[in-house]
């Protein structure tokens, strides 16, 4: 059994445990909600704009005008997009994107498709090393940290670079894979197609009458970037406060085993100290009894 030297350093050492993970869960909440009111005033202009798009694109008659980002053609080669964080302590956030991305893999291969993989986020990175060996790893954007502020900037050079390889013909299809944010406690893994554009049903007012300056084409053309780099930081986003969200919960769990560990150790140690009290009692006792005697 240990000493009540060693216990009373563990019990300072999960004491010091508890106040770090109390210290990361605050900070967590904290980022959590500024990364909420990020998300929120982000995804409806992000989805009205995909509306506009789409009913703009279904007004159009001549069968002939086709946007070369929204045109399906026979898949090939498919390239995955894996977003998960570029550190550890968020539970199960980066696992179930790696779990995700080992399933979608063995999905296109059995189709007969070839998969590429552009990891966002270290730890995505880090996992293709030892799980998925032998895919063919596209541009490594694993330097790429959503733990912070998504920068628009740097998103919208990323989706340029994929719509760019998609016009070339270098894949054929794209999907993004990352965690989607429902509540702290429930972060959704998702897998969106991101090109080519997926037909959007249009809501509401079907009016087929639009006006446009300068041309159709000239507005299309200049739109569909647009559209295209909000996809792809809203998704930023919407991973980037999942993060927060599994992080939040992860220490809150780590909190919450740490005090039930330091009662459970506080309850030994006073419990030896009681024992080591009567013993020394009884010594003394049993003494003093023998010098009468």
């Amino acid at each position: 059994m240990a000493s009540l030297k060693e216990i009373r350093a563990r019990i300072g050492s999960v004491t010091s445990t508890l106040k770090i993970t109390s210290a990361m869960k605050m900070v967590s909440a904290a980022k959590l909600h500024k990364a909420e009111e990020r998300t929120l005033s982000t995804v409806p202009y992000k989805n009205k704009l995909t509306e506009v798009l789409a009913r703009y694109l279904d007004s159009i008659e001549d069968e002939n005008y086709k946007v070369s980002l929204s045109v399906e053609r026979e898949v090939k080669k498919v390239l995955l997009v894996p977003i998960a964080s570029s550190s550890g302590l968020c539970g199960a956030f980066n696992s179930n994107i790696s779990k995700l991305l080992k399933k979608k893999v063995i999905e296109h291969q059995e189709a007969g498709h070839s998969v590429i993989v552009m990891p966002v986020g270290k730890k995505i990175a880090d996992s293709l090393k030892f799980t998925l060996r032998g895919l063919n790893v596209e541009t490594d954007f694993s330097n790429i940290s959503i733990c912070e502020k998504p920068n628009y900037n740097v998103a919208s050079q990323v989706a340029e670079a994929l719509t760019e390889d998609f016009t070339k013909g270098k894949f054929d299809r794209v999907e993004l894979l990352y965690n989607h944010f429902k509540n702290t406690g429930t972060q959704i893994p998702t897998e969106d197609q991101f090109l080519p554009l997926p037909k959007i049903e249009a809501k509401g007012n079907t009016n087929r009458l639009y006006f446009v300056e300068p041309d159709a084409k000239t507005f299309v053309e200049n739109l569909v970037p647009i559209v295209v780099k909000l996809m792809f930081y809203a998704t930023l986003l919407d991973s980037s406060t999942a993060e927060f969200g599994a992080r939040t919960t992860a220490m809150q769990i780590a909190s919450d085993n740490a005090e039930t560990l330091l009662g459970e150790i506080t309850q030994l140690f006073n419990r030896l100290r009681q024992e080591s009290i009567t013993t020394d009692l009884i010594d003394v006792v049993g003494g003093a009894e023998a010098q009468r005697n």
